[in-house]
């Protein structure tokens, strides 16, 4: 070995050695950044929840979003944000997201946009995967069977309800397919002023925020010295209850997408070749209590709150879904009933958890009050959903608007429970509908926070094996 490779080997060493040596040095305070107790606004505790999630959701949510029904989602991309001029698009590779082409899409599932609630006859015989990285696939948008005069009488009923979410039109040409298993969400590098924006907007804007607060909320914000820290947060106790779970919510939603970027991070590219893998640094910037001044723990609790709220909706809906009128169809009639059951499944064990979240306390004082609170809240959080159209990032922003309607839908779910209760079990109902486009997003957003606090956990073992 020549004398100059065996110094850059030493150099080598000692740079990784130094980078152990950081490392092991926040390590401690990083596992102190693990939550514990119970939540705020509720009676359950942090262990109960990561048990549940690790033995009986996870593993079942992680197969859910594998089927074919769960893992094409449609959505438009192109729709321009209505609130300031775009700066443009994000130029980084793993910010595009490419759409199945059309030619690759089979006839069957093309006629199921014109015919959204019809089940349609597919002719080819499992639905085409697309090529690898272009090739992203496509799904029907049909939800069931039974009757064509009933499903004419269910599409007519459509923008009556109260819906929680700025939905996607599915019919529009800038509407596409895309495979979500082919476009994970992950670290993109997406950053910078747009992105604070989005976040600036949600927060500081649509947050009930008291006039009174002049701190900025977003977390991305620069610091504003003697105000931050866990002391800042007494704003909140001054909020009534709904509001207190919104901000909650918003908080817990940003956590979650923090996390997934933490847990798949671009470590390092050779030959074009990326390793992607979790990055601990990463995650002590956002969560650690010091770094953040107490307030990480505060986002992570904020994280089960809204996997509380989700796995309550979950098992308010069940009984949508456990009617026979209820086909999860894609032309494949094995694993279409391979796949409702086993979203049955997860059903029942939404329903056999012992601490859920009490939505009754809810918008219960007087009547006229508590309907003006509501229709507050629900367009707060339609007006969050129209921001995710200002995001830079086509990567993020599919994510983003795949998991604001997700729980846009569980709120939906969370507040129609008479017209769940009033479903007839063999014809659709005009009281209570989910579009195929809903269901795929609660489903996969549930998903995500399901993977969120599994993530959580792997970092928790990660940083104690590195120790």
């Amino acid at each position: 070995m020549s004398r100059g490779v065996g110094r850059a080997g030493a150099g080598q060493g000692a740079a990784a050695a130094l980078q152990l040596l950081v490392t092991l040095s926040f390590l401690p305070s990083v596992v102190e950044a693990q939550v514990t107790g119970v939540l705020d606004d509720c009676l359950c505790d942090v262990d109960s929840i990561d048990n549940f999630n690790t033995f009986k959701i996870f593993p079942k949510i992680k197969k859910l979003q594998e089927r074919d029904y769960f893992r094409y989602y449609k959505v438009n991309l192109k729709r321009p944000c209505p609130f300031w001029a775009e700066d443009g698009h994000c130029s980084i590779k793993d910010c595009h997201v490419e759409p199945c082409p059309e030619s690759k899409i089979p006839v069957g599932i093309k006629a199921g946009s014109s015919n959204k609630y019809l089940k349609v006859a597919n002719n080819t015989k499992e639905l085409e995967d697309c090529e690898q990285a272009s090739k992203l696939g496509a799904i029907n948008s049909t939800l069931s069977n039974q009757s064509r005069e009933a499903f004419i009488d269910w599409a007519r009923y459509d923008d009556s309800q109260d819906h929680f979410c700025e939905l996607d039109d599915e019919r529009s040409p800038a509407a596409q397919y895309v495979d979500l298993l082919l476009n994970p969400e992950r670290y993109t590098g997406y950053k910078g002023p747009s992105a604070w924006r989005v976040w600036n907007s949600i927060y500081e804007e649509n947050c009930f925020k008291p006039r009174s607060v002049y701190r900025p909320l977003n977390p991305l914000a620069p610091s504003r010295g003697e105000d931050d820290g866990e002391s800042f947060y007494t704003w909140l106790e001054g909020l009534c209850l709904e509001k207190r779970v919104f901000y909650k919510l918003i908080s817990g939603l940003h956590a979650s997408i923090n996390l997934h970027l933490c847990a798949n991070y671009l470590l390092e590219e050779t030959w074009g070749k990326p390793t992607w893998g979790p990055n601990m640094k990463e995650f002590k910037r956002r969560f650690d209590p010091v770094e953040t001044k107490g307030e990480g723990p505060r986002r992570l609790k904020n994280l089960y709150f809204l996997y509380l709220i989700e796995l309550r909706a979950l098992s308010k809906v069940a009984p949508y879904f456990e009617r026979s009128i209820v086909d999860l169809y894609t032309g494949n009639v094995k694993e279409d009933a391979d796949t409702k059951t086993l979203l049955l499944n997860i059903f029942q064990d939404t329903k056999s958890f012992p601490m859920h979240f009490d939505e009754k306390s809810m918008f219960a004082g007087d009547k006229k009050g508590a309907k003006s609170l509501k229709e507050e809240f629900r367009l707060h959080f339609k007006n969050i959903s129209r921001i995710m159209d200002c995001v830079g990032c086509d990567k993020c922003r599919l994510w983003g608007k795949l998991q604001t309607q997700g729980l846009g839908t569980a709120l939906k779910i969370l507040f129609s429970e008479k017209e769940i209760q009033k479903l007839p079990e063999n014809s659709p109902s005009k009281g209570f509908q989910l579009t195929r486009q809903e269901i795929v997003a609660l489903l996969n957003a549930f998903g995500r926070l399901s993977t969120s606090i599994k993530e959580l956990q792997n970092f928790k073992v990660l940083l104690q094996h590195s120790r």
